[in-house]
């Protein structure tokens, strides 16, 4: 048995945040696997289901982002999950928007949400690092996060969220590598008929350009292997 888990804050007006890029990724990975119905437990909502014949529990804290580990510790500890099968996907602004790293252990980095984590259940779990961009100021950070994604940048991360949910049954095997592998390899093969790109550097993440010949993913790839 394995927990996912997505981190946000409940309730509509969050709903299209940067900071609930990861309640998006889970809520895709238990559509497309047909996942039972949400349930309110354990300070949470809950869905269960198969990947490939591995039970997976997926869960989206309803604590709010800095609680976020009280809902993570009861569902680990009520289901005897170790740090080591549970997986965090979760929000970075520390990468450009869309650019996935995963990574397991290791502190929280200012992410209030996986400092919560850490002191509920330790810090050997695994992180999928989903890049939301940077708004270039420090002060900025709180009132980005929990902003919206704007059209464009909206229309990246479902791309980017769509992929990740369809290789998810790399995590299940515990490779990484092959996870990240396979997220590599089909934003570089797709072929989408987006003709507006993020131009942005982390500091500018809304000048946007027009673009004929190539997709938003394609050149978002492009700029991810020379870094």
């Amino acid at each position: 048995m394995m927990l996912f888990v997505g981190l946000g804050n409940p309730g509509d007006q969050y709903t299209k945040n940067r900071h609930n890029v990861g309640f998006m990724a889970v809520s895709r990975i238990a559509e497309i696997y047909n996942f039972s119905p949400w349930k309110n437990k354990f300070q949470g909502s809950i869905s269960n289901g198969l990947l490939s014949t591995k039970k997976i529990i997926i869960l989206k804290p309803n604590t709010f982002m800095n609680l976020s580990g009280q809902s993570v510790g009861e569902v680990s500890r009520f289901y005897k999950i170790p740090a080591s099968k549970v997986i965090v996907f979760h929000d970075e602004i520390d990468f450009p928007l869309g650019k996935i790293k995963i990574k397991s252990g290791g502190g929280h980095a200012g992410h209030n949400g996986l400092r919560s984590i850490n002191e509920h259940i330790g810090s050997g779990y695994v992180r999928i690092r989903i890049g939301v961009g940077h708004p270039g100021n420090k002060n900025a950070v709180a009132n980005y996060v929990l902003g919206d994604f704007s059209k464009v940048e909206q229309e990246i991360i479902t791309q980017i969220i769509e992929v990740i949910s369809t290789e998810a049954k790399d995590l299940i095997l515990e490779n990484t590598t092959n996870f990240g592998k396979s997220i590599s390899e089909k934003i570089q093969r797709n072929t989408t008929k987006d003709k507006a790109i993020v131009k942005a550097t982390v500091c500018n993440p809304k000048r946007v350009t027009q673009e004929t010949k190539r997709s938003s993913l394609q050149n978002l790839f492009d700029r991810f292997r020379k870094e």
